[in-house]
């Protein structure tokens, strides 16, 4: 699908593009780009590589020091949709033993990179892990980390490919990623409290980057489909879909408007006008890890800033 025009992409300033693709549409101490030129790791060291630094946390949550690992995107106002991939990226992955990619269309650069650089790593497609498809006429919702059953099967994932590269400390990475995953229950059990009070609830978005967390929290999405599709594929949204949106706010129909940060235009800002006017409380969220959180910290404070939301 066509990447979005209004979204908000940061230059990039090194490297050649090598590849250049229109998808769909914390910090990890793992950093970005400039990460592949790092000096290389300690061989008892995995090199692995992460499509979005939200992976790249959950390599290094399960890894530790046991793990050298570079996201390729960790810059909040890049957009994995159209990602212009470059020679650091390709070095990377050519040394990577493991990659973690999210799949379903969200990050396809990697694919590409892998098949033209001839690597053997063990790569983790997140979407495969997640067992998620397509509904009938319907398209998959990649965004399968704001889903934390997926995430949490995806810890065991990464730990199992992390002992297959490194057996001696394959204890280690098992005992973290179940570590890992008892964290994650607290936030499943606040899903499931906003569900009990709100269950059945109405809310909006401006993409079905959060669907996952709005549906295991029992949430109805209200918002007409024509225009979430609209805006995550970069098409105009037409007069008479906006106006259904937008009624949404003035007529009160929703609780809250769940919106994403990382896209940025005139239909969506339109909608959180509309939403702050009539006194509907915006939630936003974002793709990847925001400066300064790791995914815990980030997804803790999307489920608390919902639960908040909806308290109103």
């Amino acid at each position: 699908m066509p990447a979005p025009a209004s979204r908000l992409l940061a230059p990039l300033t090194t490297g050649v593009c090598l590849v250049c693709l229109a998808g769909c549409g914390g910090s990890s101490g793992s950093g970005g780009d400039n990460d592949a030129g790092q000096s290389p790791a300690a061989a008892s060291v995995v090199p692995v590589v992460a499509s979005t630094n939200v992976y790249g946390d959950l390599a290094e949550q399960i890894g530790g020091a046991k793990v050298q690992v570079t996201s390729i995107i960790s810059d909040p106002d890049q957009d994995p949709h159209s990602y212009e991939a470059n020679t650091q990226n390709q070095l990377a992955l050519s040394k990577a033993k493991v990659v973690i990619e999210n799949g379903g269309g969200y990050d396809d650069f990697v694919d590409r990179m892998l098949k033209s650089g001839d690597s053997s790593a063990d790569v983790i497609n997140a979407v495969k892990v997640s067992g998620k498809t397509a509904p009938a006429g319907g398209e998959l919702n990649e965004h399968v980390w704001y889903d934390f059953p997926t995430v949490a099967r995806l810890a065991d994932r990464i730990a199992a490919a992390l002992a297959k590269a490194d057996p001696a400390d394959a204890a280690t990475f098992t005992r973290n990623a179940k570590g890992f995953e008892e964290k994650l229950k607290p936030l499943e059990r606040e899903e499931a409290r906003i569900k009990a009070g709100h269950g059945g609830e109405r809310v909006a978005i401006t993409e079905p980057v959060p669907l996952y967390l709005l549906q295991a929290a029992g949430l109805q999405n209200a918002t007409p489909e024509a225009f979430s599709e609209a805006i995550e594929e970069g098409d105009d949204v037409s007069a008479r879909t906006l106006q259904q949106t937008l009624a949404l706010f003035s007529g009160k129909k929703v609780e809250a408007l769940v919106y994403n940060e990382q896209t940025s235009g005139p239909q969506t800002e339109k909608a959180e006008q509309a939403a702050k006017a009539a006194g509907i409380p915006v939630v936003p969220v974002t793709e990847t890890l925001p400066h300064g959180k790791d995914y815990l910290g980030w997804m803790t404070a999307n489920v608390d800033a919902l639960a908040s939301a909806l308290a109103k």
